[in-house]
């Protein structure tokens, strides 16, 4: 036992060592094929800004120009979007690298939903940055110097376009994934496609925020990233009714589990055959017991039962007080003929009627004496037939 508990700790930090040397190695990769890229587009990084720029600068009226207000902003900023570039050309193979790492913990329905996911996010990324492109700028770089006040001449710089546009990008890519949100909402059971379909209105309160946080400060491009937001959420739920929801625990299967799906199958069954055999103990001690245990109906009677003994002690004491009563009333009589005589004849007539109450209040605790004792004979009679 003591061999192999040490083997097992001494596995424990070798296996977490193998994890970040692998994490290293990939990391190491991913830098790689980012370099690669960068080399030929730092090459091109000038050709590469003018097409970037050429949305605004076919929006600028007459000889105005683009401007660098920096000494190195000519050399640096294109070399700045060029290493964006990179970055963004290399995404499919960054998700790669980050879906190797992940995809041996995962278990086999989590591997054939996560791959489409992935593939499905980058192609809905760059088409978020192709909307921005083709359809955003031309309409806000044309609208932005037309509304320009007279004597001002639109010559923007460069750095600070860049940024806008950079912006821009990530936001309508981050955007363009609100399908991909929408069905793994659903598919990990957080919510229904049902109740997603009834808050609509917050959900697109919920677009117009985010692109007030995620654009620059303009109601233009917040509108033109909050109307595609609302329409990708429509196209979410449609897809989610192809997706289905979460798994129910009986729908698993055996070959789910990542070490190994036949150990499980026989835990299963294990399990299902335990179960039975203490149902089949627990239905055998039932039977066992079912002659001890008194049934409703049972319940019901001997409860009747009990509420009448109560009444009949209730009619004791009240007997039993009236007695109390009738003596005082002696006592006050017997006193009333020494002190005086004219009330004699008031003293017999009520001496009389307090004899014929006592006698009524006896007779009464002899009929209630017998009416218990019939009851109880009746429930013990009833119980043994009962048990019987």
């Amino acid at each position: 036992m003591s061999k192999e508990s040490s083997t097992a700790e001494e596995a424990q930090p070798e296996s977490f060592v193998s994890h970040l040397i692998e994490l290293r190695d990939r990391l190491l990769r991913s830098v790689i094929v980012v370099l690669i890229v960068f080399v030929p587009a730092a090459i091109f990084s000038g050709k590469l800004f003018t097409l970037l720029a050429a949305p605004m600068l076919s929006a600028l009226s007459g000889d105005s120009t683009m401007i660098s207000t920096e000494v190195a902003g000519p050399f640096l900023v294109p070399l700045k979007f060029a290493f964006a570039l990179s970055i963004a050309v290399a995404i499919p193979y960054l998700l790669f690298q980050i879906w190797s790492f992940i995809a041996p913990g995962l278990y086999e329905n989590e591997k054939r939903l996560a791959f489409p996911l992935l593939l499905s996010s980058t192609l809905l990324f760059y088409c978020g940055i192709a909307f921005a492109y083709f359809v955003v700028f031309p309409i806000m770089f044309g609208f932005f110097p037309s509304v320009a006040p007279e004597g001002i001449e639109v010559t923007p710089d460069i750095n600070h376009y860049l940024g806008f546009v950079l912006k821009l990008f990530f936001a309508f890519g981050i955007a363009f994934e609100m399908p991909i949100a929408t069905i793994l909402l659903i598919k990990a059971g957080i919510t229904t496609r049902e109740k997603l379909a009834k808050k609509r209105q917050y959900v697109v309160l919920g677009a117009f925020v985010v692109g007030m946080l995620l654009t620059p400060p303009d109601i233009f491009s917040q509108t033109m990233l909050a109307i595609p937001m609302w329409l990708l959420f429509e196209l979410g739920l449609i897809m989610s009714k192809f997706v289905g929801g979460p798994k129910k625990p009986d729908d698993e299967d055996p070959d789910d589990d990542p070490e190994g799906g036949g150990d499980s199958a026989m835990k299963k069954t294990a399990a299902k055959s335990e179960v039975k055999s203490t149902a089949s103990d627990s239905k055998k001690t039932e039977s066992s017991d079912e002659e001890d245990v008194v049934s409703p109906a049972t319940m019901a009677q001997q409860a009747n039962y009990d509420a009448s003994d109560d009444a009949d002690v209730e009619e004791e004491e009240d007997l039993d007080k009236l007695a109390e009563e009738m003596d005082e009333l002696e006592d006050i009589t017997d006193w009333v003929q020494q002190e005086d005589k004219p009330a004699k004849k008031v003293v017999k007539k009520t001496t009389k009627k307090t004899k014929k109450v006592k006698k009524s209040v006896k007779t009464k605790k002899k009929k209630s004496k017998k009416a218990k004792k019939a009851v109880k004979t009746k429930k013990s009679s009833k119980t043994k037939k009962i048990k019987k």
